[in-house]
């Protein structure tokens, strides 16, 4: 695989009737996607975008999505997914900060008006598409993108070349964009691919965003392998989700360790036919070992993945195969083929095994660093080996086991969250004198946040009005779960804030 445009132009080029993407009512065989995709890259050409440019979208998971996205990549561009879900000043933030040229957005968004007046002011195009989910989906998309035009030669896209950039947790005054090459994306999806065994006629449900690593990955590894991928984009009604793997006879899943433990808590899988589904996988966190063993008991016939890795490994870096489930149960197992992993000291020396330390990697898929940040690219990727600020040790057998993380994002769900921001807009409320924010444990999401207020002399806030402002300016994954009253925070002798406290 030279490419994920490659692949899917090839997949497109052998089966063009194979359905690609399935959403609601529409249905996108490979060949819609490559021509939509297509209309993308001579939309964003006819508007001058060159190599290089960077283009914001802000779209939900759909097939207009893929074809955008897609489409960005084979113009030469690099590809900013949003998360739809944030509000417009953050969005705004994000898209000054990549440079973006352009923002394909879809009109329907709960922030499109407020975000387009802030763009216009900065001098930054916004392009209206067409996101529905109805039988002439693909026309009224390609419709809104303008009359296509005579196109130039397709650029030349090489393995070195940004393919896109992804903001992990940078919505504070310091924007982390995580940026991917086109052979990042490319051999991760191959590697992918291989381990999973993703074949053509599989069919793989994905409620996963794909602005996050994960969804990503899951969108490049099975559409470069030709398989037909279903969004589902609810997960209010687990009942209605797992009828639907039963009913459309779906082969994979993926999910984090809350998708599944809304599945298990509020559905019996054991009462649905799930004999068609081969395989899931997890990642996007630690799942609890009594939760593996829950889904491997309710879920007999497929086989479990559980896998590891960062945004800046373009998603992966670890697998465990399921065969060693019961044996290493807890590991996230061993490197990916071409990978190498090393747990060192805070010297930078190997530790042997059972020893605890930090987890850094070196392999194809290691980001090219963050868009407009040398400094931090050079602390995060020295020498080619990435560190990934996670805590980890092998077992006498190579398996890797994570220990905890040396930074402090909390983890909802399939979302990071920066704590800073959450206390940048609690610090913003008045009464609020000072506040800290943390992350517990939650059976549901994996982490929920809690925020500790020291409140001003003249009296603090209350509970509802604290998390009424958080609902004014924030997203609703970031909004305290728990929100409590100190007198003091605990802070060490040099002034700093002992998070770890505030449990």
């Amino acid at each position: 695989m030279t490419s994920l445009i490659a692949a899917i132009e090839s997949q497109a080029r052998r089966r063009a009737g194979a359905p690609a993407l399935s959403w609601h009512k529409a249905t996108w065989n490979y060949a819609d996607l490559a021509g939509a995709m297509a209309r993308v890259s001579d939309a964003l050409q006819s508007r001058s975008v060159a190599t290089g440019d960077r283009v914001a979208l802000l779209i939900k998971n759909s097939p207009q999505f893929a074809a955008a996205y897609f489409g960005v990549l084979a113009a030469g561009a690099a590809a900013v997914p949003l998360n739809v879900q944030e509000r417009a000043v953050v969005l705004a933030r994000q898209i000054e900060h990549c440079g973006a040229r352009l923002v394909l957005a879809d009109p329907t968004h709960v922030e499109f008006g407020e975000l387009g007046k802030q763009l216009a002011v900065a001098g930054v195009a916004v392009l209206p598409v067409k996101v529905q989910d109805t039988a002439d989906a693909r026309d009224v998309f390609c419709e809104s993108l303008g009359a296509p035009t005579q196109r130039g030669a397709a650029p030349e896209i090489k393995p070195e070349s940004l393919a896109c950039i992804i903001y992990t947790s940078g919505t504070t005054g310091r924007p982390k964009g995580v940026m991917l090459s086109h052979g990042n994306l490319a051999a991760n999806a191959r590697v992918i691919a291989n381990y999973l065994d993703i074949r053509a006629d599989d069919k793989v449900m994905c409620p996963l965003p794909f602005h996050f690593s994960y969804g990503m990955s899951v969108l490049n590894s099975n559409l470069a392998a030709g398989a037909h991928v279903v969004l589902e984009d609810n997960l209010a009604f687990p009942q209605v989700l797992v009828k639907r793997l039963q009913d459309e006879a779906i082969t994979a899943f993926a999910g984090v360790p809350s998708t599944y433990s809304l599945l298990l808590g509020r559905t019996k899988l054991e009462e649905f036919d799930l004999s068609r589904l081969r395989y899931v996988t997890q990642a996007g966190g630690a799942m609890p070992r009594q939760q593996i063993q829950a889904l491997r008991a309710a879920l007999p016939r497929a086989r479990v993945f559980i896998m590891y890795g960062q945004t800046e490994a373009t998603a992966r870096l670890t697998y465990l195969t399921p065969e060693k489930l019961d044996e290493k149960l807890g590991s996230v197992g061993q490197a990916l083929p071409g990978v190498e992993i090393e747990i060192r000291d805070t010297e930078g020396r190997a530790l042997p095994a059972g020893e605890t330390g930090e987890l850094v990697a070196r392999g194809p898929n290691v980001m090219l660093g963050y868009w407009n940040d040398p400094e931090m690219s050079a602390r995060s990727v020295r020498d080619g080996w990435l560190h990934t600020g996670d805590l980890a040790h092998r077992d006498a057998d190579g398996y890797i086991f994570i220990d905890g993380r040396e930074v402090e994002m909390i983890k909802v769900g399939a979302f990071r969250v920066s704590p800073q921001e959450v206390e940048e807009v609690l610090a913003a409320l008045p009464g609020v004198q000072e506040v800290a924010v943390t992350g517990l444990p939650d059976e549901l999401l994996g982490q929920a946040i809690k925020a500790v207020i020291v409140p001003k002399a003249e009296g603090a806030p209350t509970v509802m009005a604290v998390k009424a402002h958080c609902r004014a300016h924030l997203a609703t994954y970031k909004i305290p779960k728990i929100v409590e009253f100190a007198a003091e925070l605990p802070r060490t002798s040099s002034g700093k804030v002992q998070r770890y406290k505030l449990v």
